[in-house]
């Protein structure tokens, strides 16, 4: 998996990926509520997301069945849908160039936000210009670009393809817009999964 652009730091695990996707989502505007209310209906604390054991195979069961139920994890549906099995995950660095050709996953909005293209780069562009998609303020993008210029510390981006040169984000969509909107100042640490099944599930 590793080329010029992408270093890899070292491998990971379905387990890891679980948890940091729903520690990313927990401080979510938009998908935050929804995980304290499973947490909540499964009698769970918050920080079995925010201080994961990764060697504690009940608590990554039960990390594992949030994501199910909030975000279709394992059950094809979702963020999930046509997302294989038999996923390697890494940690790599990626360099601004491979950050600026990270997509988005295929969505309305981002879609619209971007033009068509799914490339954070051109979101930026139409957000500098006061481009709004769907009513939606840009605000929170905005926001988040500025804490990125302040060297603020944000949860890594959770990326997913068939190899390098094709990744999409799972996770981190208002963060890779927000790295986009501050010209990718750093390389970042990523968690990346790559299958050769991911084709359909990047399309």
């Amino acid at each position: 998996m590793e080329t010029e652009c992408v270093k890899v730091i070292r491998e990971s695990s379905d387990d890891e990926m679980v948890a940091y996707y729903l520690a990313g989502e927990l401080t979510s505007e938009r998908f935050g509520e929804a995980i304290r209310a499973e947490l909540a209906a499964r009698h769970l604390p918050e920080d079995v997301l925010t201080r994961p054991d990764l060697g504690d195979e009940n608590g990554n069961r039960a990390r594992r069945a949030v994501l199910a139920a909030t975000r279709g994890y394992g059950q094809d549906r979702e963020m999930f849908e046509h997302f294989p099995d038999d996923v390697r995950w890494v940690w790599a660095q990626l360099m601004p160039a491979e950050l600026a050709r990270v997509r988005y996953i295929e969505y309305s909005y981002w879609n619209e936000l971007s033009d068509g293209s799914r490339l954070s780069v051109d979101a930026a562009r139409r957000i500098e210009k006061g481009v709004r998609v769907f009513g939606v303020s840009n605000d929170r993008f905005l926001a988040a670009a500025e804490a990125v210029k302040r060297g603020d510390r944000f949860p890594p981006l959770i990326l997913a393809g068939p190899h390098d040169e094709d990744l999409v984000c799972l996770e981190g969509h208002l963060r890779l817009t927000a790295y986009a909107l501050a010209g990718f100042p750093i390389p970042l640490d990523c968690l990346i999964g790559s299958a050769p099944a991911l084709t359909r599930w990047t399309q």
